[in-house]
């Protein structure tokens, strides 16, 4: 491996900016050659992510229709029961996903009976052989360390924009506080997951500023999630314009080379993208997709299972193996069918 391709963690951001302004399909080309020296660039990881705790959250994140200020029309759903939760992964395994999210629309971790309801899920999951990722707001190091014991693989925790651009999106915490949580779960040995959106309304300069703090992490994030903005009526993003898919694609290969090891998932706004505009993103450096038989993504529209198995069989793409292997069974088992 080369010297240009070894992981680093001291990126400045003159340097991310030089690659993020790469004429793109000289970007894209370094990005596939990074990708290819650290993964296998015939597999997607497929992901499942559940919302196990729906609306009536009171953070205001300008682009969220689950705050409890807007008036959206999302309803707000109590804790689901464990063996709702436990029978939707195993549905999600058994369609090929190999890594289950659970996501509550909490502020905040509470040390009260539904985090002891979480713990069991997060138990109930592990014993199914998937991967296990919560995102439930901000955390303590002892939470986490709860979690942990109980069989948590990952933690969610989205930087969401620039720390300069941060307040302009969100008042009810600080970037500050994200961190804070980011370090307790590492503090917790839990693998991150963290990333951001685009289309908020940040300028270039606010998305190179995020890559810059993931990427000069003391341990860049084992995932990377890259969003494009999911427009929810009533929200005060509601009326923003479209994402376009070539900055997608932009953010996703900058990521890629900057943080070589890393899972880059390509994740909100794939319903508004073309089959041929998500090939873009897996060439880019893309190596995980959400995808679930109830086609949404937390509380927005997500192309289905089959949508998806289609598409991979169409790239010549096949789904990342578990740890049981159900994931490529079950696309062999598909692919037979069509």
């Amino acid at each position: 491996m080369s010297d240009k391709t070894k992981l680093r963690n001291d990126w400045t951001k003159q340097e991310i900016e030089e690659i993020y302004n790469l004429p793109l399909i000289e970007l894209i080309y370094r990005a596939a050659t990074v990708h290819r020296e650290w993964h296998n660039p015939e597999e997607v990881q497929m992901s499942t992510l559940l919302s196990i705790k729906t609306g009536g959250c009171p953070e205001d994140c300008s682009y969220c229709g689950q705050a409890a200020r807007y008036h959206t029309n999302i309803k707000v759903q109590a804790l689901l029961p464990t063996e709702q939760v436990i029978e939707q992964a195993q549905k999600a395994k058994d369609n090929g996903s190999s890594r289950f999210c659970m996501a509550a629309a909490w502020r905040e971790v509470r040390n009260n009976r539904d985090f002891d309801r979480v713990i069991d899920m997060v138990k109930g999951v592990n014993d199914l052989g998937m991967e296990v990722c919560c995102t439930l707001g901000m955390l303590t190091e002892e939470q986490a360390i709860r979690l942990q014991e109980a069989g948590l693989y990952a933690y969610n925790h989205n930087l969401d924009t620039s720390e300069q651009y941060y307040e302009e999106i969100i008042s009810t915490r600080t970037f500050d506080n994200r961190i804070n949580t980011i370090n307790n779960v590492r503090k917790a040995g839990i693998t991150v997951c963290s990333g951001g959106i685009i289309g908020l309304g940040e300028t270039h300069g606010d998305r190179i500023s995020m890559l810059l703090t993931l990427s000069t992490m003391p341990k860049h994030p084992e995932s990377v999630p890259i969003n494009a903005l999911a427009r929810v009526a009533g929200t005060p993003l509601q009326d923003n314009e479209k994402t376009n898919t070539w900055e997608m694609v932009r953010m996703i290969a900058t990521a890629r080379i900057i943080m070589p090891s890393s899972m880059v998932r390509l994740s909100a706004g794939r319903i508004e993208m073309t089959e041929f505009e998500q090939g873009w993103c897996f060439m880019a450096g893309a190596n995980s997709i959400f995808t679930g038989e109830r086609e949404t993504l937390l509380v927005t529209p997500n192309p289905g299972v089959s949508e998806d198995m289609q598409m991979l069989q169409t790239l010549g793409l096949k789904p990342m193996k578990g740890k049981s292997e159900k994931a490529m069974e079950q696309f062999e088992t598909w692919n037979a069918n069509v």
